[in-house]
């Protein structure tokens, strides 16, 4: 009998997950529920059980002081709220595969788009995909059910599939509802992991006698593994060694083996051992010399026990004539690490080997290169679903001591993140970044070159869209918020307001007139605003930081014209001098109120910080000015009067000095006739002229 397993066979990476999950919540003293089994393997939540794990139906259900753990296969937005609503410490181990489609249809239907769900109506999968959608949805099987849709032709639909539903029936669903709907989005949702898994089973099948597929009995994804394999051959689906009977697989010669994503390894291991003692294929002497002959080479896995751990290497029986030694550098990640925390005497690991020395009779192993394959199939995983994962930054890229980016290590791999990736706004120091845990995307992955690019901005404007869509659920005009001013500008300053930024004008920020921001606030303070506006649409939010109750125009109205009060001089100009009379508000005393003489250089008469007495002449609220005076009251016009006196009493002065003294009269004849004397009256004629003859 020749047996042959399919490599992607067992749990796929999201299973892998939620599993580890549980496992660490109780190796940490936790007490642990699952919302439903963890997955559809019962050997796997029997163990859990045993070690303290417990099932709940619903949320209600879960005991005090539990986690509750999500399942891969994800739940309905309603149940996460009602978490919320108990308050409820929940830890979600829903497959990324799966929340990529959560994201999907929630904004299908915000855009107003019907939403078709291929996959099976009872799985708990697809109801969690179901329970995502705020509109219209419906949930098929198979391309006939398509007609009996009752959607417009013409209606927008986005069509996706669950994660473990089949490449082919999807295939087919989507060649038939593009004939049907001429708006139509299909979405490839079936996890990559599951079409390998599907594809290889089929390749498998069709050079085999007969298929043995492993996995729980109400696992979907085994289900169709199944359904693939027996298009082609004979298949049995087992959930363990137990259920392979004797005779079953008598007259199969060479038998493919596959099992799917909720099956443990431990269960594959069993079931291959347990059919090669059905088959009496145990191995003799002769069999184990000829493996150990067997050469090896570089690049090649090889399975090893660890026999002894020194301080710098750990060595392995890799079953052949070499001894395998791995470099203690290639076991921890950290030289702090205790090793016997990394590995353990007398288990079985997979290394890779690195070096051959047949001379030395030694093949010096990798355990990093294995797990950093098997992390970068994980961080391929997480570029597929969009999930960010954990990274760790190690340094700053430079060029011509110039920084360009970050270097971080995700699991092993070594990730770069582009400097216009690194931060939420261009010009942010990446100093800070520098030696902490960040949460970033995976935008690239290149396999061949082993090149992984992640974004931490990614992470970040998602954060700040959804921080955004519940600020503006609850902002109204007039509400207070404590933020941190994050930069400033010319034109304003830019506030955080816990994940989203709102803009202060530099008219807002101070009742005297300012040129710039940084006269009033720097970086990193922290201050109490409030929403002058906002534009929902454009995602603006405008803020106010003075106080109405602080407005010295509302003060100086407090102060009666003709009030006299000392006050600093602030500046001084070419057509007088400004007095600060409150903390941010300045009055002009102009160069005619300086002095009763005539001033051509306000600076003669005062200069800045001196303290002066000064009265209140005026106050122009609309436009914004105030006039003093440091004359008294009345001596303006006093001086005025006294001036123009004076200049009246030059002017008559001059004027006397200038008059001419008048002649004496002449003599009178001593005597006159009366007649001659008399002067004519006004009304007399004057005699007429003597004409000539």
């Amino acid at each position: 009998m020749e047996i042959k397993l399919a490599e992607t066979a067992g749990f796929c990476f999201g299973v892998d997950r939620a599993v580890k999950l549980c496992e660490d919540l109780l190796a940490e003293g936790k007490k642990v529920a699952t919302l439903g089994p963890i997955i559809h393997n019962d050997g796997v939540v029997n163990d859990l059980a045993s070690r303290g794990c417990v099932i709940v139906g619903s949320p209600e259900e879960t005991p005090a002081d539990t986690v509750l753990v999500i399942r891969s296969h994800g739940v309905p937005q309603s149940v996460m709220e009602q978490c919320s609503a108990l308050g409820l410490h929940v830890e979600d181990a829903t497959c990324p595969f799966v929340s990529k489609i959560h994201r999907i249809v929630t904004e299908a239907n915000r855009e107003g788009r019907y939403v078709i769900v291929a996959g099976s109506p009872d799985h708990h999968e697809v109801q969690g995909i179901v329970g995502h959608c705020d509109g219209p949805c419906a949930v098929i099987s198979s391309a006939k059910e398509i007609e009996k849709l009752d959607i417009p032709r013409d209606m927008p639909v986005t069509l996706v599939a669950q994660t473990t539903f089949s490449v082919g029936k999807y295939d087919e669903i989507k060649d038939c509802a593009k004939k049907y709907y001429t708006n139509l989005t299909a979405f490839d949702t079936i996890c990559s992991a599951t079409n390998m898994r599907q594809t290889e089973a089929e390749t498998l099948a069709k050079d085999s006698d007969c298929c043995v597929v492993i996995g729980g009995h109400n696992s979907s994804n085994t289900q169709k593994l199944k359904e693939v394999c027996e298009k082609y051959v004979p298949t049995f689906r087992i959930e363990n060694a137990g259920e392979l009977k004797p005779g079953m697989l008598a007259g199969y010669k060479k038998i493919g083996v596959t099992a799917g994503a909720s099956t443990p390894y431990l269960v594959i291991k069993e079931v291959l051992t347990r059919m090669s003692e059905m088959d009496n294929q145990v191995l003799d002497f002769e069999t184990m010399m000829e493996e150990s002959l067997k050469p090896v080479h570089r690049g090649q896995r090889v399975e090893g026990t660890v026999i002894e751990v020194r301080p710098n290497e750990v060595v392995v029986d890799i079953g052949r004539k070499q001894t395998g030694i791995v470099p203690m550098d290639e076991v921890l990640d950290d030289a702090a690490m205790n090793p016997e925390d990394a590995i353990k005497l007398g288990e079985t690991y997979t290394f890779q080997v690195s070096k051959v020395e047949d001379e030395k009779g030694i093949v010096t192993l990798s355990r990093k290169r294995v797990a950093n394959e098997a992390n970068m199939a994980e961080l391929m995983a997480a570029y597929e679903s969009g999930e960010p994962v954990d990274a760790y930054v190690t340094g700053i890229s430079k060029k011509d001591n110039v920084s360009k980016g970050l270097v971080a290590n995700v699991k092993g791999v070594r990730v770069f993140i582009p400097g216009g990736q690194a931060t939420l706004r261009r010009g942010e120091s990446f100093d800070e970044l520098l030696h902490t845990t960040q949460k970033i995307k995976i935008t690239k992955v290149e396999k061949e070159r082993k090149s992984v690019i992640g974004s931490i901005r990614a992470v970040l404007e998602g954060d700040q869209a959804k921080k955004k869509e519940e600020f503006f659920e609850s902002v109204e005009v007039g509400k207070e918020y404590t933020g941190t001013v994050k930069s400033l500008e010319n034109y304003g300053a830019f506030v955080d307001l816990g994940g989203v930024d709102g803009m202060v004008h530099v008219s807002e920020l101070s009742w005297k007139r300012i040129h710039n921001p940084a006269e009033v606030l720097k970086v990193g303070d922290e201050i109490t605003v409030f929403v002058k506006d906002f534009d929902k649409e454009k995602g603006r939010i405008s803020l106010g930081y003075r106080r109405e109750e602080d407005n010295p125009w509302n003060l100086i109205k407090t102060y009666e014209i003709g009030s006299e009060f000392e006050a600093p001089i602030v500046s001084v100009t070419k057509f007088g001098a400004f007095a600060r009379i409150l903390p941010e508000l300045d009055g002009l005393i102009h160069l005619s109120e300086l002095s009763t003489e005539h001033v051509d250089d306000p600076g003669k008469i005062v200069k800045v910080g001196d303290v002066v007495k000064v009265r209140l002449i005026g106050v122009d609220e609309e436009k914004k000015r105030i006039s003093l005076s440091m004359l008294a009251e009345g001596e303006k016009e006093a001086a005025r009067a006294a001036k123009r006196a004076a200049r009246e009493a030059a002017a008559a002065e001059e004027a006397k000095e200038a008059e001419v003294p008048a002649e004496e009269p002449a003599e009178a004849p001593a005597e006159v006739p009366a007649e001659v004397v008399e002067a004519p009256t006004a009304e007399a004629e004057p005699a007429e002229a003597p004409t000539e003859e």
